[in-house]
This record gives C-alpha cells, sequence and structure tokens, in this order.
C-alpha cells in the first residue's frame, strides 16, 4: 500500500509555500536584526558596569539565535517528512 501525500491535491498549495517561504525568511532577518542589537546593548551595558541591561542584552541575544535556530530546524524537519512520505 503506497500512502504519500499529494501536494497537488488542495487548490493554492503553490501559494502557501510562498508565503511559508517569506514568512521564513522574515523570521530569519528579525533574527538576524535582533542578534546584532541585542549584542550591541551588552557589549555597551557590560562595558559601563549596567549588569541589569548587560542580562537583557545577553536574553536578547540567546533568544534570537534560538529562534533562528527553530526556523532553520523546522525546514529541515518538514523537508524530511516529505522525503520519507515520498519513499513509501
Amino acid at each position: 500500500m503506497g500512502v504519500f501525500p499529494d501536494f497537488d491535491g488542495l487548490g493554492g498549495i503553490g501559494d502557501l509555500r510562498a508565503v511559508v517561504g517569506a514568512l521564513l525568511t522574515f523570521v530569519l532577518i528579525v533574527a538576524v536584526l535582533m542578534l546584532t542589537v541585542s549584542a550591541i546593548v551588552w557589549a555597551i551595558a557590560s562595558a559601563h558596569g549596567n549588569y541589569s541591561t548587560a542580562s537583557k542584552g545577553r536574553i536578547g541575544v540567546l533568544v534570537s539565535v534560538g529562534a533562528a535556530a527553530l526556523a532553520g530546524a523546522g525546514v529541515a524537519w518538514m523537508n524530511w517528512l516529505i522525503n520519507l512520505g515520498q519513499q513509501l
């Protein structure tokens, strides 16, 4: 029995893929901008001895790296699931 996803069964699936790709691009751009700003805030606050703001900058760096990793991992996971479905 061969069960696999039929991506052509839904109308507008190409538009959905375009929207998801655009959202992924938006998430990665925001993550890079957040990483840059947070790293600058962390560095300046640490240099001036403001440890409360430095802590917030460090959290911003970690959150932005986590968001970028989750976005990339989501793409890899979906590609793996699609390839698995095509092999069945």
